[in-house]
C-alpha cells in the first residue's frame, strides 16, 4: 500500500481517502492496485471514525429478490446493492438482523419458500447459521453457529455483543434460551434464560442502555440491565405494532397513528392512516427519522391483487412540527420486508 498519493505520507493519504462516500469506493478502486489494497484494508474503517466521516445507512432484505439485500443512502437518497447472501437456505426469514463493529450480521431464520402442493417450508423451519457481511470487503463469511437453532427471536447489540432471546426452535417449539456473540473472538456462551416464553414471535430493542425483549400479544416487557443480573419483568402496557426506537425514544404505529411510547405514557405524535392498508413493511429509526419501507397492498374485499412495494416513506420526528416525505424507491428490493437494520461505517 505504497505511494497512494504523490508527496503524501500513506497514513495522511489514507485519511484522505477515508474523507470520500462510502458509495464511490469501487471507483476508486479502479484507479491504482495500491488504492484498491488501501480501500479494502481494515485501516480504512478505523481511519472513517477518526476522521468523522463514518456516514449511517439503511440495509433491507425483501421477499423479492431471494435472499438479497441493499443498502441506503439517506446523504444522497440512492440504493447499493450488495451480493447475494449464500445461504443454503431457500428464501431465508425470520432471522435475526443487527450491526457492529462496522459489519451487517444475519443470524437464525428459516425458509419462506412454501411448497404449493404440501404447504411444507423447505423443511427448514429454524437454523443456527450465521453470516456477517463485511462493506469494506464487499463479501460475506460464516461465523460460529448459535448454540439453538432459532427463527422469530429477539436479537439486539448491547456494548458491542449481540444478545439474541427467545424465539421458535427447529421442532416449531417456543424458547426462553438466550445466548450472547462476541464478534471479535468468534464465539457465543449462554446468558439467563427470558422469565417467560410464549407462541408467538419476539422482538427486541436496546432503549436506555438496556435490553428489552416484547412478544407479540402480550403487554411486558422483559428487561436485562447486565448479563449478570437476569431478567426483570416490566408491564408497561405499551401498544401493539411495528416499534422503532429514535434517539434512544420507542414508536409504535398503532390504529393508524404513530406513537410515542415513555413507560406507561403514550403520546400521539402524527396520523400515519395511508398505511392501514400496507402490511409486511418494516418501521426503522434511522438519526432522528422513522422509515417505512416496502410491504405489500391488498387483498381487500374489492381487489383480490397483491401489490408488492418498493417504496420508502420518512418521518422527521426531531423537529417541532413532524412530516412525512417520500425517499427513493428501492431498486432491487420489493414486498415483504425480512429484514433491516442500521449500519454505520
Amino acid at each position: 500500500m505504497s505511494g497512494l498519493i504523490e508527496g503524501l505520507p500513506d497514513a495522511v493519504a489514507l485519511r484522505c481517502l477515508a474523507r470520500v462516500p462510502f458509495y464511490l469506493y469501487p471507483k476508486l478502486e479502479l484507479v491504482s492496485r495500491s488504492w484498491r489494497a488501501a480501500i479494502r484494508g481494515s485501516e480504512l474503517f478505523k481511519a472513517r471514525q477518526e476522521v468523522g466521516s463514518a456516514e449511517e445507512l439503511l440495509c433491507v432484505c425483501a421477499y423479492d429478490p431471494e435472499n438479497l439485500w441493499q443498502m441506503y443512502d439517506p446523504l444522497r437518497d440512492l440504493w447499493i446493492t450488495l451480493p447475494v447472501l449464500p445461504s443454503k437456505v431457500r428464501h431465508l426469514a425470520y432471522f435475526g438482523v443487527v450491526s457492529t463493529g462496522g459489519k451487517l450480521y444475519v443470524l437464525g431464520g428459516g425458509s419462506d419458500d412454501v411448497d404449493p402442493l404440501t404447504g411444507d417450508q423447505d423443511g427448514s423451519f429454524a437454523t443456527d447459521e450465521v453470516w456477517s457481511y463485511d462493506p469494506i470487503m464487499r463479501r460475506w463469511a460464516q461465523r460460529a453457529s448459535m448454540v439453538l437453532p432459532r427463527a422469530m427471536f429477539a436479537c439486539c447489540v448491547l456494548k458491542g455483543k449481540i444478545i439474541v432471546a427467545g424465539g421458535f426452535t427447529s421442532c416449531r417449539k417456543s424458547i426462553s434460551q438466550a445466548e450472547m456473540y462476541d464478534p471479535e473472538k468468534d464465539v457465543w456462551i449462554p446468558i439467563p434464560d427470558l422469565h417467560r416464553t410464549h407462541n408467538s414471535a419476539c422482538s427486541g430493542f436496546v432503549i436506555g442502555g438496556k435490553v428489552h425483549v416484547l412478544h407479540k400479544g402480550l403487554s411486558t416487557v422483559q428487561v436485562l440491565d447486565h448479563i449478570g443480573s437476569g431478567w426483570i419483568v416490566e408491564d408497561y402496557g405499551w401498544l401493539q405494532g411495528p416499534m422503532a426506537v429514535v434517539q434512544g425514544a420507542l414508536y409504535v404505529m398503532s390504529h393508524g397513528l404513530i406513537v410515542k411510547q415513555e413507560k406507561e405514557v403514550s403520546k400521539v405524535v402524527i396520523s400515519a392512516s395511508e398505511f392501514r392498508r400496507r402490511i409486511g413493511f418494516a418501521m426503522t429509526g434511522l438519526r432522528d427519522e422513522i422509515y417505512v419501507i416496502g410491504g405489500v397492498i391488498g387483498p381487500d374485499r374489492f381487489n383480490w391483487d397483491i401489490k408488492p412495494m418498493s417504496d420508502v416513506d420518512i418521518l422527521t420526528v426531531g423537529g417541532n412540527r413532524p412530516t412525512w416525505r417520500q425517499a427513493a424507491s428501492m431498486t432491487k428490493c420489493r414486498g415483504t420486508i425480512f429484514g433491516c437494520t442500521q449500519l454505520r461505517i
